[in-house]
């Protein structure tokens, strides 16, 4: 059962991409302990702001939603996203420059913790930094 936490939106110009990144998360958090939404193209590459907009609502709480994107239009499509969100909503959806798959992973890890978004935010944006030590 998902509890109140952070909300996580997965965007890739690849759904496939995407609905990997998730694959990975449940593999190592558990499906299902957090909720994780995926956008990405489906016979085309490339996403539009009302999918983003749609999936931030299918994970949205209170607590927030925080978005992983790639490039290219999955940033111009998540910043175009927050203009269509109601401004109550959008006050809470934080877009991260943190890597995709890393900065997905640790996040969902640490929602799963019941950290809050300015825990969830700092954790996230180090991990380049982290995969940099570990290299």
């Amino acid at each position: 059962m998902v509890h109140s936490m952070v909300g996580i939106v997965i965007v890739s110009h690849s759904r496939k991409v995407s609905e990997g990144v998730k694959e990975i998360i449940e593999g190592m958090v558990g499906a299902g302990k957090i909720k994780i939404a995926c956008v990405g193209g489906e016979t085309t590459l490339g996403v539009s702001a009302q999918e983003v907009a749609n999936a931030v609502l299918n994970v949205y709480d209170e607590d927030g939603v925080i978005v992983f994107m790639d490039f290219g239009s999955s940033v111009t499509g998540s910043k175009a996203a927050l203009e269509i969100l109601p401004e109550n909503i959008r006050q809470k959806v934080y877009l991260s420059s943190a890597p995709l798959v890393e900065g997905a992973f640790i996040a969902a890890v640490e929602a799963s913790l019941g950290k809050n978004m300015e825990e969830i935010i700092k954790s996230a944006s180090e991990a380049l930094n982290i995969k940099k030590l570990t290299l």
